[in-house]
């Protein structure tokens, strides 16, 4: 048989390619700047990794990139004093897309030995994106051989010219010339955002020039200041950050001047090797949204926001700053989706928050229980999904009790071992079920207070990892340690009043109290109020009145004996007053509906007409 196998390349027609780039390279416009001045600077540090491996001598030269605005010429230009190009240098790399220098450089000179700061280019096609807002790109540079400098002028479609010019300073400027529909970007406001925005923490020194305004008098110190930060803090090693620089670099980046509750400064070796520092934010109240803001960066070049695939879905509410130089520079959502690294250092990240709070509970108690309010709704419902991240902050999580102190849930139960061993008691509503903790708290009984909607879930999922320890609502349960001495002693005569005044839901009971003050309780099932909770929160119909009740009568109360004698001699009355005294008993238990609240009304009349 013959072989009519044929090998061949891929060819490309410049005058198809140029327009898919123009309109296509990056889905938002504005990374041009970012890949422009990302060249710019990697042209600074490669001349100075050239410097520190004696290929050239050292030079006290100041580097920099300026960036001009000349609305009246219509340019933007990109000028960095770097490594240059020869004009065979650009032929080959410029006139080749696709084609990066920094991978052949990095090839010649990166694994010689260690290095700190790494190229951040290395694909070739981010020059390209000069043409996505221009219909001619002006490339003047300068190699540091010194060898002559080359002009190279390309218009929209590919067609290029390229002469002998002359230049200083060794070099590229960049010279955009801005299309008609483009003009947006000959704003100078416009390109100070895009900078602040996309190369707020480049290693060099960025100037942002406007060529058509003059520098007013007074203001010249502040035109000379860098728009970018050389050093970001998350670069620094922690132990040389302090808790104001911490808080300035919070408020400069994300323009949130409260305080935010505390910070975790990352900073990962091999194999992981990315470095950040996340914050936990302080919410102005409940109701406030909890998204947070996770900035990701590669090499101190942005990359995106609120990337969700490396912080895990319940701590989105974290903001901070991630670099992470092992992710490509223009990282795909299904990229980071799949990528074993990024799930790795999602792990690590988990693990930093977890051992962050062990710390400050273990060191910094006071400070930790004033921030635990406004922390714990959130780390509860990350523990509810991450069983790991719950066995690592287990010792970290407090319990708020009624009296304003706080507890972690091994204290509380080493106190509670002798009146109500592997018991922990909650109140809800401190108001409502006031009556409730003053007997417990008689008791010397600490009552945990649950006030998020969270909180009877979190206890749900504590009694499946807390061996025999039980969650109790002060309401839902007459303790033993509340209880008087002695029987309590039924009445069949109020047992016949009150079958007319309870429904079918509530079971009446008589027990001794030792609050001879009170003279009856509702109580409520735990169990089944915590299933009516819950179908509530899933909106699953009408679940009000499923919970199980019971009315307990207070034999020990005077009121009791009276309400006897009552029931023997006058059973209208004793009835009257038994629907009074049951109504409320379910003012602990829930707000009135209005007919209630009339009904209720009417009765309390009626009484205060009788006195």
């Amino acid at each position: 048989m013959e072989n009519n196998r044929k090998n061949g390349g891929i060819s490309v027609d410049r005058e198809h390619i140029f327009p898919i780039i123009k309109k296509w390279l990056y889905s938002e416009k504005d990374i041009f700047l970012r890949e422009i001045v990302s060249n710019a600077t990697d042209a600074i540090t490669k001349l100075r990794r050239l410097e520190s491996l004696g290929v050239r001598e050292p030079s006290d030269e100041c580097y920099r990139i300026t960036v001009t605005v000349d609305s009246e010429a219509g340019t933007l230009t990109v000028e960095d004093n770097g490594i240059g190009m020869t004009e065979e240098e650009l032929t080959k790399y410029i006139c080749n897309i696709a084609l990066s220098g920094a991978v052949e450089f990095i090839e010649k000179y990166e694994n010689e030995s260690d290095s700190k700061n790494g190229i951040i280019g290395h694909f070739g096609l981010g020059f390209y994106s000069a043409f996505m807002v221009s219909d001619k790109v002006e490339v003047i540079t300068k190699s540091y051989t010194g060898a002559d400098a080359v002009r190279w002028i390309c218009n929209e479609n590919g067609e290029y010219e390229m002469e002998p010019t002359h230049k200083m300073q060794h070099g590229t400027a960049v010279i955009m010339h801005i299309a008609e529909e483009e003009k947006e970007y000959l704003s100078v406001s416009k390109i100070r955002a895009m900078l602040e925005k996309y190369c707020a923490f480049m290693p060099e020194d960025i100037y942002l020039v406007d060529a058509s305004a003059e520098v007013k008098e007074g203001e010249e110190e502040k035109a000379a200041e860098p728009v970018n930060e050389k050093l970001p803090l998350w670069q620094k090693s922690p132990s040389e950050c302090t808790d104001e620089e911490y808080s300035d670099f919070y408020r400069k980046v994300f323009s949130d001047y409260r305080e935010p509750l505390f910070h975790i400064h990352i900073n990962a070796d091999y194999p992981l090797n990315f470095k950040g520092i996340l914050y936990f934010p302080k919410l102005a109240n409940e109701y406030e949204t909890i998204e947070g803001q996770v900035k990701l960066y590669y090499n101190q070049v942005y990359v995106a926001d609120n990337i969700k695939e490396v912080i895990p879905e319940y701590l989105l509410m974290l903001k901070g700053v991630l670099d992470c130089p092992e992710l490509p520079l223009n990282v795909s959502r299904s990229y980071l989706q799949t990528n074993t690294y990024v799930s790795k250092v999602s792990a690590h990240i988990v693990k930093k928050v977890a051992d962050k709070l062990t710390s400050l509970c273990n060191n910094e108690r006071e400070e930790y229980a004033k921030i635990w309010k406004d922390i714990s709704p959130f780390i509860k419902y990350a523990c509810m999904r991450d069983k790991k991240f719950y066995d690592r902050t287990k010792k970290a999580l407090l319990l708020t009790l009624t009296n304003g102190e706080s507890k972690s849930f091994e204290e509380y139960l080493e106190a509670a071992k002798e009146k109500h061993e592997n018991t922990v008691y909650y109140a809800t509503d401190k108001a409502l079920q006031a009556q409730y903790i003053s007997m417990f708290e008689a008791e010397e009984i600490e009552i945990a207070l649950f006030e998020h909607p969270i909180d009877t879930q979190f206890a749900t999922m504590l009694e499946q990892y807390m061996e025999n320890v039980k969650f109790v609502r002060v309401d839902s349960d007459v303790a033993d340690v509340i209880k008087g001495e002695g029987e309590a002693v039924e009445n069949e005569a109020i047992k016949t009043v009150f079958a007319d005044v309870l429904n079918d839901k509530v079971t009446l009971k008589f027990d001794n109290l030792k609050d001879e003050s009170i003279p009856a309780i509702l109580n409520v099932s735990e169990q089944s109020r915590r299933m009516e909770d819950m179908m509530r929160m899933y909106s699953m119909g009408d679940v009000s009145g499923m919970s199980e009740s019971t009315f307990i009568l207070n034999t020990a109360s005077p009121m009791y004996a009276k309400l006897c004698e009552t029931a023997e001699a006058d059973p209208e009355k004793a009835k009257q007053t038994a629907s009074y005294l049951y109504k409320l008993s379910l003012l602990s238990q829930k707000k009135f509906s209005a007919e209630e609240m009339q009904e209720f009304m009417k009765d309390s009349f009626d009484i205060l007409m009788k006195l």
